[in-house]
C-alpha cells in the first residue's frame, strides 16, 4: 500500500467511507464510548457544519480520516478544537492515520488554533496514541476502556 498515496480535504462524497471506518471502532469496541452506528447522513453534517475533515488513503479508497469539532461554545475556546482520528481496520499501522493527523494539525496552524485535543483508551488505542505522538501530540491522559468500566459497554 505505498503507490497512489493521497491526503486531501474530504467531501460529503465521502461520508459513506467515513461512516464505514467509524462503525468499525464502535464494533470493536476500540475508540468509542458511542454504540449506535453513524449514518452517512450523520456524518455528511460535519461537512454542513463546517468541521475540518481530512482523508488519506490510497488509489481512490480512503484509509483514514481526521476531523476536529468545536470544544466549547463559548468565546474564550475559539482555538481549541476537540479531535478524532480513525484509520480502516485493514490500514492501521500503515500511515495512514497519521497522514490525515497531520493535514488536521497543518490546518489548525493555519488556522490559529492553539490547542488540539483528544481522548485514546488505555488498553486499546495503542495505534492511535503512537500515531499522535509521532504527529507530535502530546498526551495528556488517556481514557478506560468501556469493557474495563465494569458496565459491559453498556451506559
Amino acid at each position: 500500500m505505498t503507490s497512489g498515496r493521497f491526503v486531501r480535504n474530504a467531501t460529503p462524497e465521502d461520508a459513506g467511507r467515513l461512516a464505514e471506518i467509524y462503525n468499525q471502532g464502535i464494533e470493536e469496541r476500540i475508540a468509542t464510548f458511542e454504540t449506535e452506528p453513524r449514518s452517512p447522513a450523520e456524518i455528511a453534517a460535519w461537512f454542513e457544519n463546517g468541521y475540518p475533515v481530512f482523508v488519506a488513503g490510497a488509489g481512490d479508497r480512503v484509509m483514514a480520516y481526521s476531523v476536529a469539532y468545536p470544544y466549547r461554545p463559548r468565546r474564550c475556546y475559539e482555538g481549541v478544537r476537540e479531535f478524532s482520528i480513525y484509520t480502516a481496520r485493514e490500514a492501521r499501522g500503515s500511515g495512514f492515520g497519521r497522514a490525515a493527523l497531520s493535514a488536521l494539525i497543518d490546518h489548525a496552524k493555519a488556522r490559529g488554533w492553539w490547542k488540539l485535543l483528544s481522548g485514546f483508551f488505555r488498553k486499546t488505542s495503542p495505534a492511535g496514541r503512537s500515531c499522535s505522538r509521532r504527529a507530535s501530540v502530546k498526551s495528556a491522559s488517556t481514557k478506560n476502556t468501556p469493557s474495563s468500566t465494569g458496565n459491559g459497554g453498556t451506559w
